[in-house]
């Protein structure tokens, strides 16, 4: 069968799709209702081998991701933080299935794809697209824009209402941008701008769950507002479900409706957005958080712990024993060195790995925090003494202007006693005194004069209101002018 006709394979159909057509499938459970399961995730895994030596034998590998169990419902926005390395990208490419995953499984719409060759993900590929993280490199330079975006299209066998070309003007305009842009290419736009047409590209086949890799961390500050508000936007009209990876905090908090924080690998806590922030039960997310600045002008004066973690994220190519997080645990007690902390839910819809978690009973009491835990972070308060520190460095540096100021007159009543001689013979070519050039300075840093003939005219001034001007500075004025 032709693909411009239809993707037939494992009893999946797909005819060819016209704008607002629905898509059927016999193979799967069909339509998933808003707040049920869309993709659930069992023990996945990905481990890329280490080879070495003449015969590239396998020597290890990398466990970027070690046992994955987490499921995203309809219409929500599932919002995945940690530091870099964690292996956040890497579950993001495993989930949409452009990498193999070791072990584990993926179901999507209740039907399993985890090994599905590429026959078999053609038509899955309509409900599952990605955001890639680097704007630049996502796009192909030697294409248009118009060739990009309409590559689904192509693929896919999909002829739009109206013709690919009216689709795809339509799709520049749903992202903010104009339809003129069609035959231009990818060097000739912005950053946000090519961010927006990675954007248009992922909905040109209206998907279910769009994974969004790190789509602003590229981007300027007021441009990420504005990708962020797009993709809210394109929530609530298409009825999206997104999968967003990112580092920023503050950006996962106003887009996600839950979190999941990953270390080494690992999910170590899974919760709503309002639990987690209000009280993180994991040591790990506690000294996240506690990095976040709050822009609350209420908080000024109020006392604050940031907690810093000493030392570097442990290789995945051999992970600590027992929890990954003890090696920088403040909570570590021997526990926490032989046996794997279980992700359990704690609190209603709060999943905590962790065998002593905060705002939650022991789960190992008793147990002696090692010594070496003592040392493994350091605890920085930032309280009502810092903010009056902050406050008071304006008047300081006010404060210190005049006296600045007074300085140069200093030493403009100093140098004329030194300077004496050569004013009995004064030279043509010689440049002005050091006294009337800084005079002229600071008459023009207090906003009198902008013309260094106006600071001249303002000295005379500015000696008379002081006590201690007298003749010498008179004498030496009239000379340099």
């Amino acid at each position: 069968m032709s693909e411009d006709k239809g993707v037939t394979d494992n009893d999946v159909t797909i005819p060819a799709q016209s704008k607002g057509a629905v898509v059927t499938r016999s193979g799967s459970s069909g339509e998933v209702a808003p707040g049920e399961v869309l993709l659930k995730v069992s023990g996945l895994q990905k481990h890329f081998p280490i080879r070495s030596g003449l015969l590239k034998r396998q020597t290890g590998s990398v466990k970027a991701v070690d046992g994955l169990d987490f499921d995203v419902r309809s219409g929500e926005t599932l919002g995945v933080v940690g530091e870099s390395g964690c292996g956040k990208s890497t579950m993001g490419r495993l989930i949409t299935r452009l990498l193999e995953p070791t072990g584990g499984t993926v179901e999507f719409e209740g039907r399993d794809i985890t090994h599905l060759g590429v026959r078999g993900m053609r038509p899955m590929r309509r409900d599952v697209q990605m955001i890639f993280q680097d704007p630049y490199s996502s796009l192909n330079p030697r294409h248009t824009v118009g060739g990009i975006i309409s590559a689904p299209f192509k693929l896919q066998g999909v002829e739009p209402e109206g013709g690919v070309k009216k689709e795809v003007q339509r799709l520049l305009e749903v992202v903010g941008l104009n339809p003129e842009h069609y035959n231009r290419y990818p060097h000739e736009f912005s950053g946000g701008q090519r961010q927006r047409i990675g954007i248009a590209r992922a909905l040109a086949l209206k998907p279910k769950l769009v994974v969004a890799d790190e789509p602003v961390s590229a981007l300027d500050v007021s441009i990420q507002a504005q990708v962020v508000n797009l993709l809210d936007d394109l929530q609530q009209e298409l009825g999206l479900t997104y999968v967003i990876i990112a580092h920023d905090l503050s950006v996962i908090r106003h887009v996600s409706d839950r979190i999941a924080v990953m270390y080494l690998g690992k999910i170590v806590e899974l919760a709503d957005r309002r639990s987690l922030y209000a009280a993180p039960m994991h040591p790990y997310t506690k000294a996240l958080m506690s990095a976040v600045p709050v822009p609350d002008p209420k908080r000024r004066g109020t006392k604050s712990e940031r907690i810093l973690l000493k030392g570097d994220v442990p290789s995945p190519i051999s992970p600590p024993s027992g929890c990954r997080f003890h090696t920088r645990c403040w909570k570590a007690t021997e526990i926490c060195t032989t046996r794997e902390p279980v992700l359990v839910e704690l609190k209603p819809g709060q999943r905590v790995a962790c065998h002593h978690p905060e705002n939650a009973p022991d789960q190992a009491p008793g147990e002696a925090v090692l010594p070496e835990a003592r040392e493994s972070i350091e605890v920085v308060t930032i309280g009502a003494a810092a903010s009056e520190a902050v406050e008071s460095e304006p008047a300081a540096e006010a404060a210190t202007e005049p006296e600045a100021a007074t300085e140069p007159e200093a030493a403009a009543k100093s140098e004329p006693a030194v300077k004496s001689e050569p004013a009995v013979k004064p030279d043509p070519a010689a440049k002005p005194s050091t006294g009337a050039k800084v005079k002229a300075e600071a008459a023009d840093g207090e906003g009198k004069a902008g013309a260094s003939e106006a600071g001249v005219k303002d000295a005379p001034a500015s000696e008379a209101g002081s006590s201690e001007a007298g003749s010498e500075g008179t004498a030496q004025e009239s000379t340099d002018k």
